[in-house]
């Protein structure tokens, strides 16, 4: 059986060890992103566990993922133990699809772009920007043939 986490460490101690702010932990606490104790005079109480949690909010918002992502993502971790390697392979796994998703998104978007910028707009036929009568609007909001969809027929 494993252990429960322990507890004790202080709020400005957490601050230390990530680089967070107070201020920035007290809000990741408020979203349900850490949750710590608290002893008997009121003070936060945080688990070691938590810095590798905290630390990685800081690492998923670098990348984009949005705090309802994080929370959703750190929900599947064990509540009542310290994580091991196989519970956050597991988290990690899924943010891997995403990850790669979104770099083969942004790898075809650069590539897009380098043509764009490489091309001085000799052919409107060709060029990935060209919205002839404001077609693409008929699609959606946003810059429809860079995201990859092709002008077409409509």
């Amino acid at each position: 059986m494993k252990a429960l986490r322990t507890r004790g460490l202080g709020i400005g101690q957490i601050a230390a060890r990530t680089g967070l702010a107070v201020s920035a932990i007290r809000y990741y606490e408020s979203e349900g992103l850490v949750t710590p104790d608290r002893s008997p005079g009121g003070t936060r109480q945080f688990a070691r566990s938590d810095i590798r949690r905290l630390s990685f909010v800081m690492i998923a918002q670098g990348l984009g993922f949005s705090i309802a992502e994080i929370r959703t993502a750190l929900a599947s971790l064990p509540d009542k133990r310290t994580p091991t390697k196989s519970d956050w392979a597991r988290l990690s796994e899924d943010f891997r699809q995403v990850l790669d998703a979104r770099i083969a998104q942004m790898q075809a978007l650069r590539s897009r772009l380098d043509g764009c910028i490489g091309c001085g707009c000799l052919s409107l036929d060709t060029c990935a920007l060209y919205n002839s009568e404001d077609r693409a609007a008929q699609r959606g909001a946003g810059p429809r043939y860079l995201m990859g969809e092709s002008p077409g027929v409509d």
